[in-house]
């Protein structure tokens, strides 16, 4: 989902570029003068746009800084921080202002001196809040790291999950692999996703439907005695396609002489909510949405270069 770009009026100029260059890099922003219409409820469209982006750019300036509006949507996103327990609101600071009570103590984007720095700064934070296919599980004493690459194995489609375990106390590592292999028909179905540009949404689909699938499935836990490795297979569907997922799981590091317990269908489970808290609604109607958003972006960015 879009990066929200929150500022004042007074601030077009800058605002345009910044948007521009951020489309030119492949992010998707979400943009007041680019998306409402005449007739919309801009209470209505601006909150549903806060709530179902992946971020918001806060513009800070003596402008924005005395703009209820700024300051209406800067509450949303400090609320959303609170409710989801991550980073939403990333500020931007393009000239010397009173900087808000609650943002004082973030890291911010600096294009007083250097646009380029700037840029960069943002490019780097954004990252942990539009990656969908990397990331990682907290607990209290360990935590998973977790990415998701895709292509073809023997000719086959392929898509595969890669996770590690660590633990503060833990003196070895588990390292699951989970791959999905399609058959003819489905690998047609991923290849027209593939020509039509949302593929991207099409894993996130097989993410999910995978993750629900096996929710329940016990038989699919594994237990790790030694440092060999055990798999385990199971049919699934997306969409009445059948692909196979292979697990496999195996302990690295010290020998600490109990068995571990891996239970891999909790862990995909997480990984479909990370990707749906970043992307913000079910994949169906995010397919509809991006593809007609991007088009009016790339429309309005083509018309802007030809004047």
């Amino acid at each position: 989902m879009p990066l929200f770009i929150s500022y004042s009026h007074a601030d077009k100029g800058f605002v345009d570029r910044l948007a521009t260059q951020l489309v030119a890099h492949k992010v998707h922003v979400w943009l007041d003068r680019w998306e409402l219409h005449v007739g919309d409820s801009l209470i209505s469209k601006i909150q549903e746009a806060i709530t179902g982006a992946s971020g918001l750019l806060l513009i800070l300036s003596k402008a924005s800084v005395k703009s209820e509006w700024c300051k209406k949507e800067l509450n949303s996103g400090l609320f959303r921080e609170l409710d989801e327990k991550r980073v939403i609101v990333l500020p931007v600071l393009i000239e010397k202002c009173k900087i808000p009570l609650f943002l004082k103590e973030k890291k911010y984007a600096d294009f007083r001196t250097n646009y380029d720095d700037g840029f960069n700064t943002i490019m780097e934070s954004i990252a942990s809040v539009t990656n969908e296919w990397q990331g990682r599980i907290k607990q209290k004493n360990w935590h998973t790291d977790w990415s998701i690459d895709w292509g073809k194995v023997n000719g086959r489609d392929t898509f595969r999950f890669t996770m590690v375990d660590h633990g503060t106390d833990m003196e070895y590592v588990v390292l699951t692999t989970t791959t999905v292999l399609m058959n003819d028909k489905s690998a047609a179905w991923y290849q027209a996703r593939v020509r039509a540009g949302t593929d991207h949404l099409a894993r996130h689909e097989i993410v999910s439907a995978l993750a629900a699938q096996i929710e329940d499935r016990i038989d699919l836990d594994i237990i790790l005695e030694d440092q060999l490795q055990v798999r385990r297979s199971t049919e699934f569907s997306v969409n009445g396609l059948t692909m196979m997922a292979v697990i496999e799981s195996r302990r690295l590091g010290m020998d600490v002489g109990w068995d571990v317990y891996v239970r891999v269908r909790d862990q995909l489970g997480v990984v479909a909510r990370s990707m749906h808290e970043i992307t913000r609604t079910e994949p169906d109607e995010t397919r509809q949405k991006e593809v007609k958003s991007r088009k009016k972006t790339k429309d309005k960015l083509t018309r802007k270069a030809k004047k």
